[in-house]
């Protein structure tokens, strides 16, 4: 692997006391591309502008797929991320889906290593921060006919990060937009599937929200996102959550929290979920916690749900089972207690 290295670094214009989420990008890059039916070599290289023109494939028709994923400073010093092979394999899964081919995995895993490496000093030392890793995949021809690009590029780029959500969060149900529908790429991390959520986003975050419950196509009767994570509540001591179809995005840290859940003994319920659950759980006393869960919030109690101009208020209570899992998941990643799962690949 050809590795250049930047003549000037920006690590010094980043503040690692106040980490916002994916402003500054780090100083290097990882490429690969695909040309005549065949992976090239990966090259690491100065964070730059891209040398495409205004034909850029994806741009016209959005073949473009990406992760999210994170690399931690453990304790030691030493550096590790968190369950990277689940991460080439749902890449790949999108990729087949949007007909990009399929990243090998020496090339997703070489690529990844090498980079933190070249960038370590660039993974903070800080309470809850981490070394946002963005690997992603584009269609890289240049031309405006309506066909699958023939050339397609592998890229990753990383940025030191602190938290999403620090505090509680405030959601609506939505009940006008739809994030995906059956037979569609909801399953996928389509760039398009995030591009077409901002609207409703944006109209909710007028009325005061912080995001918004997705919900189906069809009636809007069942929830099946909160925002960019998976949800999950806790009605009569169980975790219930989601089952997932080909709408929703199989989460990384959705399964780890899962099978988190199971080791201590919690009721796991996956399966489909109506809105009128939920809010007759809340009115009942049933339902006890509400959270998000996913690469960048890890996990965010869910304080307040809004429907059809009522708020109804749940609660983020401090000793509760949300709580519980970010400080587990947590203590795993910084290499805090022992990774029995095998989940933090050291670099």
């Amino acid at each position: 692997m050809k590795i250049t290295l930047t003549q000037k670094s920006n690590l010094s214009k980043i503040d690692f006391n106040n980490l916002g989420f994916g402003a500054g990008l780090a100083d290097h890059v990882f490429i690969c591309e695909y040309k005549n039916g065949s992976w090239g070599e990966g090259r690491i290289e100065p964070y730059a502008q891209l040398n495409q023109g205004l034909g850029l494939h994806a741009l016209h028709y959005g073949q473009a797929v990406f992760e999210g994923q994170k690399a931690y400073r453990q304790e030691n010093g030493s550096i590790a991320i968190f369950r990277p092979k689940k991460n080439h394999k749902r890449l790949n899964i999108s990729a087949k889906r949007m007909l990009i081919p399929e990243v090998p995995k020496e090339i997703f895993m070489e690529g990844l290593i090498e980079l933190i490496r070249t960038d370590s000093e660039w993974v903070p030392r800080g309470k809850n921060e981490s070394l946002y890793l963005r690997p992603f995949l584009f269609s890289s021809s240049e031309f405006v006919a309506a066909r699958p690009s023939e050339e397609y590029t592998f890229a990753i780029v990383t940025s030191p990060v602190g938290e999403l959500y620090s505090k509680p969060v405030k959601v609506k149900i939505e009940q006008s937009f739809t994030r995906a529908t059956s037979g569609g790429v909801g399953y996928a991390k389509a760039a398009g599937n995030y591009g077409g959520s901002f609207l409703a986003t944006h109209n909710a975050m007028k009325e005061g929200f912080n995001q918004v419950i997705w919900t189906d196509h069809i009636d809007h009767e069942f929830i099946e996102e909160a925002g960019t994570m998976n949800i999950a509540f806790v009605m009569d001591d169980k975790l219930v959550t989601p089952v997932l179809s080909d709408r929703i995005l199989a989460g990384i840290t959705r399964e780890s929290i899962i099978t988190l859940a199971k080791d201590w003994g919690i009721d796991v319920e996956e399966r489909r979920i109506k809105v009128n659950e939920i809010l007759q759980g809340i009115n009942n006393g049933n339902l006890k916690e509400a959270f998000g869960m996913g690469t960048a919030a890890v996990v965010s109690q869910i304080e307040s749900i809004g429907y059809e101009n009522k708020i109804y208020s749940i609660g983020a209570p401090e000793n509760g089972i949300a709580v519980k899992m970010k400080k587990a998941l947590s203590s795993i990643r910084y290499g805090k207690s022992e990774d029995t799962h095998g989940w933090m690949y050291k670099i």
